[in-house]
């Protein structure tokens, strides 16, 4: 910080407020502007500003894995580029061993500029309906290797001073099936000019000296906020661990999640080095997709009114050793690396709910999600497309709160409006039969979980191909203090000729007839404290409603609700409920 620059409090306010309402721009103009669902509704996409150097300025995080995965690709650019930049570039990149968090995941770089002085970046990335490899959509659960998944993209500039570099785009979108990720990604170009004109107007209003003077001031008080949250925390180290299932190859596989979590005063650190080695199948992470996760799980823990730039992830040092299965060595295959993030957080949430449980969720549902890909015969043409609406169940309750309804895995939680009904039709041959609420798919617990979600549509078109990923159907989301589980995940293809199919959690369904039933379960979330201390009336709304059935409110909330008249038969609920706190009273006793 200049020491001839003062510093105006206000004004640092001011800077903070402006960038964020610049990245929120860029978002807006990046959702209007694509045309894939999987952006321009599931909205999985994150823009964002950052220095001359890659430091995080600001940013707008649609979908939370993405959030922190822009500024180490950033950083690698200006310093592999360096001297090499100029006003009018765009760079390209997705490459997952240059600090890329998925290959699906593509971004656009934009260098801004203010007279000849470079002094911040405009970054837009979003995960792209293709990027080549050996299955249409980008998820393979048969690869082994990164050239099996998608086409590496390491830093490259597809614009220089203003001209599109024709060679070099051709030579990408050449590896691409889909020509809407050529839009796409015209797009996030789009959405980073936006930036690069915005951030500009604000340097130029205040000066770049005084701008400087106050980032750095703006950094330095983003770092003492996230400090304090931190000596909030008792001194100490915590450990939690959690299992990812099935790698894709060996049946009844496991890995286990390891974390060590050191408090120590202003200071946290995340130590993963006894986290099981990788996989040798598709079921790995990168380093920056498992950092992004652990980030994003710890800033709920911590004041959601903290700005999100530099200095709030210096206090914070990550330690992931290269070889394990949240950081593979390369060529190691790594898409499922983001789907990493919810048994990551269920670690660290099982590590720090002893010392800070009131600022902790139980668990919330992970994974289990479906690709379809195919020929749409009204269209003509292919389509990809993941079904957003019928993955999302719920998340954790906290300790004064129900958690919410279908909203999706703690990293992409997005919530009921990330696939419209009419658009779903329009995009695929595929009919839309039902979208509901589960009925007791939720944890019990004084707060309950989340509701999860049953989706239901008639496969159509031809050459209907379905992936499946996820790890959803082999552990519920947990309960804490009392709370009991959500439920699990499930895919069921209901034949034409009367058969069932359960899919499993990682695999290619190569040719699902027209006709198939299509019938997904998304669990709940798990509850937090002991459901007989839930208000009985809150229950009985809640058997009206269909969210839970009568003999769920019996059994797990000791709720006991005539069948005919609906209401709360008094005497008969408080004799079961003190039966249930007597036996969670000789339980806590026993443990």
């Amino acid at each position: 910080m200049s020491r001839s620059t003062p510093i105006d409090r206000v004004l640092v306010a001011i800077i903070g407020r402006a960038l964020k309402a610049i990245t929120d721009e860029m978002s807006v103009a990046m959702e209007k502007t694509t045309r894939s669902p999987i952006l321009c509704e599931a909205k999985d996409f994150v823009t964002g500003l950052y220095d001359a150097e890659g430091r995080m300025l600001e940013q707008t995080e649609n979908l939370p894995i993405l959030s922190f995965s822009l500024g180490p690709v950033c950083r690698h650019i200006a310093e592999q580029f360096r001297g090499q930049v100029y006003p009018g570039d765009v760079f390209f990149h997705n490459d997952v061993f240059s600090f890329g968090n998925q290959n699906n995941d593509v971004a656009a770089f934009m260098p801004i500029f203010v007279g000849d002085t470079l002094v911040a970046w405009a970054a837009c990335k979003g995960h792209q309906a293709d990027i080549g490899g050996a299955v249409r959509g980008g998820y393979n659960p048969n690869a082994t290797e990164v050239w099996q998944e998608a086409l590496r993209i390491p830093a490259v500039k597809v614009h220089e001073r203003g001209e599109l570099r024709r060679d070099v785009w051709d030579l990408i979108f050449a590896n691409v099936r889909l020509p809407i990720v050529e839009e796409d990604m015209r797009a996030e170009i789009g959405s980073c000019a936006v930036g690069e004109r915005r951030l500009r107007a604000l340097v130029e209003k205040y000066g770049l000296e005084r701008f400087t003077a106050h980032k750095a001031a703006l950094f330095e008080s983003t770092r003492r906020m996230m400090e304090s949250e931190i000596r909030s925390i008792p001194n100490g180290t915590y450990s939690g661990e959690a299992t990812v299932y099935f790698d894709g190859r060996t049946p009844g596989s496991r890995y286990r999640i390891r974390v060590a979590i050191t408090v120590e005063d202003e200071r946290v650190v995340f130590d993963y080095s006894e986290t099981d080695p990788q996989t040798d199948g598709f079921v790995n992470g990168t380093y920056t997709s498992s950092a992004s996760a652990t980030i994003l799980t710890f800033l709920q823990m911590v004041d959601a009114r903290i700005p999100h730039n530099q200095g709030i992830i210096e206090p914070i040092e990550i330690i992931i050793p290269e070889g394990t299965i949240l950081n593979a060595a390369y060529p190691a295959a790594t898409t499922f690396g983001n789907h990493l993030c919810p048994p990551n957080a269920d670690a660290i949430i099982r590590a720090l709910a002893p010392v800070i449980p009131d600022r902790v969720t139980a668990g919330w549902n992970n994974l289990l999600c479906s690709l379809s890909t195919g020929h749409d015969p009204r269209r003509r043409d292919t389509y990809v497309d993941i079904l957003f609406m019928g993955l999302k169940g719920g998340s954790g309750a906290t300790s004064d709160c129900d958690g919410y309804d279908h909203i999706g895995m703690i990293d992409a939680s997005g919530g009921l409006l990330d696939q419209d009904y009419e658009m779903f039709e329009q995009q695929t041959p595929h009919l839309l039969e039902r979208h509901e609420f589960l009925t007791d798919s939720a944890g019990a617990g004084r707060f309950r979980g989340g509701l999860g979600v049953e989706t239901r549509y008639r496969v159509g078109g031809e050459k209907t191909q379905l992936v499946v990923f996820g790890d959803g159907d082999a552990e519920p989301a947990f309960g804490l203090f009392g709370g009991q589980d959500g439920t699990l995940n499930s895919i069921a293809l209901h034949l034409p000729d009367g058969t069932v199919r359960k899919t499993a959690s990682k695999e290619i369904v190569a040719a699902v007839p027209a006709g198939t039933g299509y019938v997904q379960q998304a669990g709940g979330g798990g509850g937090f404290g002991p459901p007989h201390e839930r208000p009985a009336e809150t229950v009985r709304r809640e058997v009206a409603d269909e969210l839970i059935s009568i003999d769920a409110a019996g059994s797990a909330y000791g709720v006991v609700i005539d069948s005919e008249s609906g209401q709360v038969l008094e005497a008969e609920t408080a004799a079961r409920r003190a039966a249930m706190a007597a036996a969670a009273s000789r339980r806590a006793t026993e443990d």
